[in-house]
C-alpha cells in the first residue's frame, strides 16, 4: 500500500485539499438562524462526498485481488487472514486521511467544541470511509473488471447518499423499499444522524427574528432536520462499525464460495470445450471409404498371400 501513489497517499492529498477548500467556504459558521442550513450542508458533504472518494482506491483494490489470487492457490494464506490484515495495513493510512480531515474542518468551521466531539468526527470519519472501502472490495470480487467495479461502485454509493437523509429527510422518505430497509442499512444514514446530534445537541442558534428566543440544538434536529433523539450519537456510529463488519463478512463469504465454486467452473468449461472440440471434423473418426488422405491399414497377417506390388 505504501508504495503505491495512488493508493492512498495521492487520496490523502486530494482529502486535505479539499478539507481546505471546505474549511474557507464555511469558515467560522457560527450560531445564527441561517448557520443551521450552512451546519447541516457542510456535514452532509463530510459524511457523503468524502467517503465517496473512496472509490478512488478501486484500480487498487482489483491489482490487490490478483495477487491474493495468486498467493491463494499457492497456499501462503488464507481468507480470513488476508480480509483481516487488509483492514490492519489500511488502518493507519484512513487513520491519517481522517484525522487531517476532521481537524482542518472542525477547526476551521468551529463546530461543537470539546476533544469529545472533534474525535467522534473523527472516528465517524474513519468508520465511514473504511465501510466503503469494505463495500467496494466486496463489489471487486465480484466484478469481471475494473469499469464495471467503477460503475456498479459509484451508482450503489449514490443510491446511499440519496437516502442519507440530508437530500431527502428520513421520515419523508418513502416508506417502502426507501425508508424501509434501505435507510436502515445505510451507513450514511446513521453516520449523518451522529454527526449533526454531535454537532447541534447542546448548542442554541438564534431565532429567525432578530432578538426572539433562542432556538435550541435539540429542537433543530428535531423539527428542521428529521432526527429523533430516542438514542444517542454514539448508537449511530456503532451502527456503522456493525455495517462495516457486515461488509467484511460478505466479502469473506464471496471470496470463500468462489474458491469453492471455481473448480466446478472450470471443470465444466474444460467438458463444454472437449465437446465442441469433438465435433469438428478433424476430432471425427475417419471414413470406411479409403482414400488418399485416409489409408485403411491391414494387418500383416491379413496380407499373407498377396502379390508383391513388384511382380
Amino acid at each position: 500500500m505504501s508504495r503505491d501513489l495512488g493508493y492512498y497517499w495521492l487520496r490523502i492529498a486530494i482529502y486535505v485539499a479539499l478539507s481546505i477548500c471546505v474549511g474557507s467556504i464555511f469558515f467560522d459558521v457560527g450560531t445564527n438562524y441561517n448557520s443551521i442550513l450552512a451546519r447541516g450542508a457542510c456535514g452532509g458533504f463530510i459524511s457523503g462526498f468524502m467517503t465517496f472518494m473512496s472509490i478512488g482506491g478501486f484500480p487498487s483494490f482489483i491489482e490487490e485481488l490478483k495477487v491474493f489470487y495468486r498467493e491463494r492457490r499457492n497456499g501462503h494464506y488464507g481468507v480470513a487472514v488476508y480480509i483481516v490484515s487488509n483492514f490492519l495495513s489500511s488502518f493507519p493510512f484512513l487513520t491519517v486521511m481522517s484525522l487531517s480531515t476532521a481537524a482542518i474542518t472542525y477547526y476551521m468551521v468551529k463546530f461543537h467544541p470539546g476533544i469529545s466531539h472533534f474525535m467522534y468526527v473523527s472516528l465517524d470519519l474513519i468508520s465511514s470511509i473504511a465501510t466503503v472501502e469494505s463495500c467496494m472490495m466486496m463489489i471487486a470480487s465480484l466484478v469481471p473488471n475494473f469499469m464495471m467495479g467503477v460503475i456498479i461502485g459509484a451508482g450503489y454509493i449514490g443510491l446511499l447518499m440519496m437516502t442519507a437523509g440530508y437530500f431527502r429527510l428520513l421520515p419523508d422518505l418513502p416508506k417502502i423499499f426507501w425508508r424501509y430497509p434501505v435507510s436502515y442499512i445505510n451507513y450514511g444514514a446513521w453516520a449523518l444522524q451522529g454527526a449533526y446530534k454531535n454537532d447541534m445537541v447542546g448548542l442554541e442558534f438564534d431565532g429567525f427574528i432578530p432578538g426572539g428566543p433562542k432556538l435550541k440544538g435539540d429542537v433543530v434536529l428535531t423539527s428542521m432536520l428529521g432526527i429523533h433523539l430516542d438514542h444517542s450519537k454514539w448508537w449511530d456510529l456503532a451502527a456503522v462499525i456493525m455495517i462495516l463488519i457486515a461488509y467484511r463478512l460478505l466479502f469473506f463469504i464471496i471470496l470463500k464460495f468462489k474458491e469453492r465454486v471455481s473448480p466446478l467452473f472450470r471443470a465444466l468449461y474444460t467438458w463444454r470445450t472437449l465437446q465442441h472440440m469433438k465435433k469438428r471434423p478433424s476430432f471425427r473418426k475417419t471414413s470406411a471409404f479409403p482414400s488418399k488422405r485416409h489409408q485403411v491399414l491391414h494387418s500383416l497377417s491379413s496380407q499373407e498371400g498377396l502379390n508383391s506390388p513388384i511382380h
